[in-house]
C-alpha cells in the first residue's frame, strides 16, 4: 500500500539536486505545501505536486508505484503543460477539488513573506502579481 512516507521519498528522490529561485533545495517547497494541508490524499498530492511538471516522473510511474489514482489525477491537474495558457491550466486545476486545495496551498507558500524576502524586489513584485491573478482566476472558476 502506497503511504505518505512513500510519496515523500518519491518526491525527495525526484527533486534531488533541484533548487528554488533563492538557491535552496527545492524539496523544501513541496514539504511545506504538504504540511499546510490536511488529509492523507491531499498531503500526498501536495508533496508530489511538481514531480510530473519538473522531473522525469510520469503519471504512469506514480500509478505503477501504487499511488492512489485520485492523487495521481490531482498531480496531473496540477502539472502545467508546456505552452498551456495560464487560464486553461487554472480551469483544469479548479475542476479537481484535491488539486484546488493543493494549488491554493502552493500559492500561499510561494507568497510567504519568508520565501519572498529571499528574492530581489523585481522578482517579488512579479510573483505577487502572478499569484494574485491566479487566485482571482481560481475564485472565478469555482464560483
Amino acid at each position: 500500500m502506497f503511504t505518505l512516507s512513500d510519496a515523500i521519498a518519491l518526491a525527495t528522490a525526484a527533486h534531488d539536486g533541484q533548487v528554488d529561485k533563492s538557491g535552496r533545495p527545492y524539496i523544501g517547497h513541496p514539504l511545506r505545501v504538504m504540511a499546510s494541508v490536511t488529509g492523507e490524499h491531499a498531503q500526498m498530492a501536495a508533496v508530489l505536486h511538481d514531480v510530473i511538471e519538473d522531473t522525469p516522473v510520469t503519471a504512469s510511474d506514480l500509478l505503477a508505484q501504487g499511488c492512489p489514482a485520485v492523487v495521481v489525477d490531482a498531480v496531473v491537474a496540477l502539472s502545467h503543460l508546456p505552452g498551456e495558457p495560464q487560464e486553461d491550466y487554472l480551469r483544469r486545476v479548479s475542476a479537481d477539488p484535491l488539486a484546488l486545495t493543493v494549488k491554493r496551498a502552493d500559492i500561499a507558500d510561494n507568497l510567504s513573506p519568508a520565501r519572498l524576502a529571499r528574492l530581489d524586489a523585481e522578482t517579488q513584485e512579479r510573483l505577487k502579481i502572478k499569484y494574485a491573478r491566479a487566485l482571482g482566476l481560481l475564485d472565478e472558476y469555482v464560483s
